[in-house]
């Protein structure tokens, strides 16, 4: 009897230690000049995106709202303190001025004292390289991702356009009707152009539905198995377990035949002096050190409104020599934008356009404009980046739909924040701060009637008002993404294409209004997103 009581005495004691540790660590707050959310016993703010009660999307968007007058606030991911800065003029102050201060991603492969391992593919990638080996990178690829070298790839990128036209009209010779779920169908165009693009191979994945690249890219990027879950919890909640694990977000067979097919091809291609205009052969290029920035090339927005610059950190010098490794893990980056994020843009672009359909036959007749003015010559990229309207649409589509819901800086040492009417205090080394992307650009004090597809918010007269620091679909700062240009030219291209031969619309099975699926990793529609694709005749 004495040994139960004593037991019951310690389990008690043991579990008040614990609330009393949990409790401590919602204390972070307390001590700042700015409002937090009220957070939930052990989940912070994160319960209803942990039972999938609300989208990402939603959730960026309540905790924004939260505290309508506040520059900043504060919430829990879990029992982790998060800055969620809603102010235009703080996000250009901590993302672009004081950009130093805030140089990384939130470490999720290791403890923020600690290297990643050198074998991990996710890594050892741009996106998650940090300090000095991120700012050396970063200036590696940068040469890689001018308007010259998307020139270069603009015909692999065109072929993709071109070969997913073909499928469609043999599908529709062979009597069949072309209603296609959009996510399924631009991933696997994603997957043919980073293919082609970063891979240096050929596939044709709606065609070959089952060809090898496409099924291990697909299963390399599901994030919803069990598996895949447990691994995110694990390098969130304990990055310093995980990484003595050596556990890491891309399953070791996947990555041993992803980086197979990338040394295959480099080896055959130094065999046999094979040149080709893609991302293998600037990798190539970067291992002997021959990639830099052309003197005469200006930095300038050449393909869109959307287009982000490049900062003086990718323009810098760098002595730095690069592993196999390293160089390979880039280009599991570009596969992970392609397949995933460039998609995401063209699914909602294509449903946006399905529902307005007047918005579609303006589109439709630039389109036929500049087929007209072509006279039989192919479409060059200088041709395509003159589209206006082309680009006024997905400029749209990017503020409504963007890919990635909000983006997050990691502070690398201590920064005295000061607002300069009376707000001071220290964002400590290692705290997190959030930019909350949908919601701002979903905000009506900057965009009127903000829920509604409207392309000419971005007409020649009215970009100019646009606050930069308003839109950012690619980042901000100079931790913006690098691909934008190749995002962006692949997104039209397939516009372009696809509109000139076809018409999208919506069919019984198109959800309006459009639902997002309750997810914390992805911006997935709740039913798909099913369109039907007609010929123009």
């Amino acid at each position: 009897m004495e040994v139960d009581l004593f037991t019951a005495a310690a389990v008690g004691i043991l579990i008040l230690l614990i609330l009393h540790y949990i409790s401590k660590k919602y204390e972070y707050f307390l001590s700042k000049p700015i409002p937090c959310v009220k957070p939930t016993l052990i989940l912070g703010s994160s319960g209803p995106m942990i039972f999938r009660t609300r989208d990402m999307p939603s959730h960026v968007k309540i905790l924004y709202q939260t505290f309508p007058d506040s520059k900043m606030i504060g919430f829990y991911d879990f029992m982790k303190p998060i800055i969620m800065l809603r102010d235009p003029a703080v996000i250009k102050k901590i993302a672009v001025k004081d950009f130093d201060y805030f140089l990384d991603h939130t470490p999720t492969l290791s403890s923020p004292d600690k290297d990643v391992n050198e074998d991990s593919l996710f890594g050892n990638s741009l996106f998650a390289l940090r300090g000095q080996k991120w700012r050396d990178m970063r200036a590696t690829l940068s040469p890689a991702f001018t308007g010259s070298k998307m020139r270069h790839m603009f015909e692999l990128v065109a072929d993709c356009a071109k070969g997913m036209n073909g499928f469609f009209t043999e599908e529709m010779k062979a009597g069949k009707r072309l209603e296609y779920e959009m996510k399924d169908t631009f991933s696997r165009f994603g997957n043919d152009v980073i293919a082609t693009v970063a891979f240096g191979i050929q596939v044709n994945s709606l065609k070959d539905r089952g060809n090898e690249f496409y099924i291990k890219g697909k299963e390399m990027l599901n994030f919803q198995t069990v598996k895949i879950l447990f691994k995110f919890f694990l390098l969130r909640g304990l990055p310093r377990l995980a990484q003595k694990l050596g556990i890491d977000f891309v399953d070791s067979n996947l990555t041993n035949y992803f980086k197979g097919v990338i040394i295959d091809n480099m080896k055959q291609r130094e065999a046999h002096g094979i040149i080709r205009n893609d991302m293998i052969h600037m990798l190539m290029e970067v291992r002997k050190g021959a990639l830099k920035h052309s003197k005469d090339e200006q930095d300038q927005k050449d393909a869109g409104f959307a287009t982000v610059e490049e900062s003086s950190v990718g323009k810098a010098a760098h002595s730095r020599v690069w592993t196999e490794n390293e160089l390979i893990s880039q280009c599991f980056l570009f596969f992970l934008a392609g397949f995933d994020t460039v998609s995401t843009c063209m699914t909602f672009l294509t449903y946006e356009l399905a529902v307005n359909p007047e918005i579609q036959n303006r589109l439709y007749e630039e389109i036929l404009q500049v087929e007209q003015s072509l006279s039989n010559k192919p479409l060059c990229y200088e041709m395509l980046q003159k589209m206006t309207y082309m680009d006024m649409v997905v400029s749209e589509a990017l503020r409504l739909w963007p890919p990635v819901p909000a983006a997050d800086r990691f502070c690398v040492k201590d920064y005295l924040y000061d607002d300069g009417i009376g707000t001071q205090f220290v964002i400590e080394k290692d705290q997190t701060v959030w930019i909350p992307t949908v919601a701002i650009h979903r905000d009506p004090r900057y965009y009127p009637n903000p829920d509604k597809f409207d392309p000419e918010r971005f007409n020649e007269e009215n970009r100019s008002k646009i606050d930069i620091a308003t839109y950012f679909p690619f980042g901000v700062g100079p931790r913006n993404c690098i691909g934008s240009r190749l995002a962006l030219m692949e997104v039209k291209l397939m516009l372009f294409y696809l509109l000139k031969d076809f018409k999208l619309e919506p069919t019984e099975k198109t959800q309006i209004p459009l639902r997002l699926l309750k997810s914390m990793f992805t911006i997935q529609a709740e039913h798909g997103v099913w369109l039907e694709i007609k010929a123009r005749t």
